[in-house]
């Protein structure tokens, strides 16, 4: 570990210098991106400077303890001994947390997609509500949600919902969510009082640029119309509205939101790119084995993660045997403790594969 933490701190340097050079203050995307470097790398030297100070402070006190034959001095220096074990324990923790390889795609932006499942109008009720959650979150973590395409239930909610998400390590945090999120609750509907359960589907997909995913637009069929607004009732008269099919995979992506056919446009070739990226991912985690694949965070749209129980005002993420019973709180986009439950939880995994080695 320490030679890992000396390597990293060799970088902070050259980094921290690489920032001094004309060429580099000139171009923007390069400092810019070297700036996050060194942002990133700057915690953990300040917290291995932290632990090297600590070490060096106990050498310093079991040489007192070695050399020194007055009794006070020898006191002292066994109580910072005493204190300073448990400190740099702890500090060891932090650091090899630290020194997990973080996912490449934390730091994007997402594309995020509810669709309703089991259970009729209740479910496209349940993701209205799934939504509105996420857009609390969002607002709480200072992001910026747009949506891109919609189609409403016939009792209210979302049959299908695609937004955007931008902001600091989105998708870094949001990743969790992907998954099947069922509801247990009296539906607005039912007339008997019974509690019925219905389901949503949650995926959140990184969003990928040109370089990341090449799309080849000789097999990508684009078709324009009309946007339309609650009841179906057209918005405008223009064929902003853009519908674009991937013809190799079959898959479908539209964006209706802008009034302009160019953002709309640009806005479904953003979606087209992540879905992409996630049919490839897919295919990668079948080819490394379910072994290698965390339960945590496969993101796999199949899997049962989270139940929302309003009888019992309870909430339960069933990858991690999490519960709170402040339901009313989560919907209102209080989700962070979830998150960051299943980060730990996650990287718990990680450290017992041995990722710091």
């Amino acid at each position: 570990m320490l030679d890992k933490l000396e390597e990293i701190k060799g970088r902070f340097e050259e980094v921290g210098n690489m920032m001094m050079e004309p060429d580099i203050m000139s171009d923007m995307a390069k400092y810019t991106k070297l700036s996050k470097e060194y942002k990133d790398l700057e915690k953990i030297v300040d917290k291995y400077n932290e632990y090297s100070k600590a070490l060096a402070d106990v050498d310093s006190a079991k040489e007192v303890l070695a050399t020194e034959k007055d009794n006070d001095f020898r006191e002292m220096a066994k109580a910072e001994i005493d204190e300073l074990t448990p400190k740099i324990s702890a500090l060891e923790d932090v650091l090899k947390q630290m020194l997990i390889p973080k996912d490449p795609n934390d730091s994007k932006d997402v594309i995020m997609e509810i669709r309703a499942g089991t259970g009729g109008d209740e479910a496209a009720i349940f993701a209205g509500d799934l939504f509105r959650m996420y857009q609390r979150f969002a607002e709480k973590q200072g992001w910026k949600l747009s949506i891109i395409d919609y189609a409403e239930g016939t009792s209210g909610g979302y049959k299908e919902v695609v937004s955007s998400i931008a902001g600091a390590d989105v998708y870094g945090m949001m990743k969790f969510e992907s998954g099947v999120h069922r509801v247990q609750r009296v539906p607005q509907t039912e007339t008997q009082g019974r509690v019925h359960t219905s389901a949503a589907s949650v995926a959140v997909l990184p969003e990928m640029d040109e370089v990341e995913v090449e799309i080849d637009m000789n097999e990508v069929r684009k078709d324009t119309y009309c946007s339309s607004g609650p009841g179906g009732q057209s918005v405008n008269t223009t064929y902003s509205a853009v519908r674009l099919t991937h013809e190799p995979t079959g898959i479908v992506v539209q964006c209706q939101d802008e009034k302009s056919q160019i953002k709309n446009f640009d806005k479904a070739l953003k979606v087209l790119r992540s879905r992409l990226y996630e049919l490839e991912l897919q295919k990668h985690n079948e080819e490394i084995g379910a072994q290698r694949r965390s339960m945590v965070g496969s993101g796999d749209r199949s899997d049962k993660i989270r139940t929302y129980n309003y009888p019992q005002g309870r909430v339960t993420d069933h990858r991690i045997s999490y519960s709170q019973h402040n339901l009313p709180t989560v919907m209102d986009g209080e989700i962070a403790d979830f998150i960051e439950n299943l980060r730990i939880a996650e990287n718990a995994e990680r450290l017992k594969e041995g990722s710091t080695e």
